[in-house]
């Protein structure tokens, strides 16, 4: 007698697909909606020689295993009042497991830090940091560096120029 089937559960977890599972399609298609993630799916579908029900399943695909992780507007910060981009390098005391966690969530859960990058080198974090104005960082790093306690000290390298912001990453 054959076992009965156990159903299938569905998962909170992308499915992994790594590079060697996307085709020249789905590289392409992705180059296509980096740059513009509203074009229609004819439109995504003539650029790369597909149906628009084929781009239709493989952006399906592409976001439920993770390759696409957002759907996003990219905002002028200068329009929206936010003219400051400071880089911050971030040394800590302590690498103790716990403590690292606990800056990494202050760090994720602060709206003000748009990146964060835990690193190797002579800092330990690197941060890209939007401000109004030099009032709201100083307060800000009132709150981020000087109320924690295994912050050794930090940096703030403050950009004058945005030359690249870019998101895009390369599909070759």
């Amino acid at each position: 007698m054959a076992k009965p089937r156990k159903p299938k559960v569905p998962t909170a977890e992308p499915l992994p697909l790594g590079p060697a599972l996307m085709d020249t399609y789905d590289r392409r298609l992705l180059a296509a909606v980096q740059r513009d993630n509203l074009s229609s799916l004819a439109a995504l579908g003539r650029h790369v020689n597909l149906s628009a029900p084929a781009v239709a399943r493989r952006l399906q695909r592409l976001r439920a295993t993770g390759v696409i992780t957002k759907d996003v507007a990219v905002v002028d910060p200068v329009l929206v009042g936010r003219p400051l981009t400071l880089i911050v390098e971030v040394s800590i005391d302590s690498e103790r497991l716990e403590l690292v966690r606990e800056i990494r969530e202050r760090f994720r859960h602060c709206p003000q830090i748009q990146k964060c990058y835990y690193v190797t080198g002579d800092c330990d974090f690197i941060l890209i940091v939007t401000a109004r104005d030099m009032e709201e960082y100083e307060a800000l790093t009132r709150t981020l560096f000087f109320s924690e306690k295994n912050i050794r000290h930090f940096k703030t390298f403050v950009s004058m120029q945005r030359i690249k912001d870019d998101t895009l990453l390369p599909m070759d």
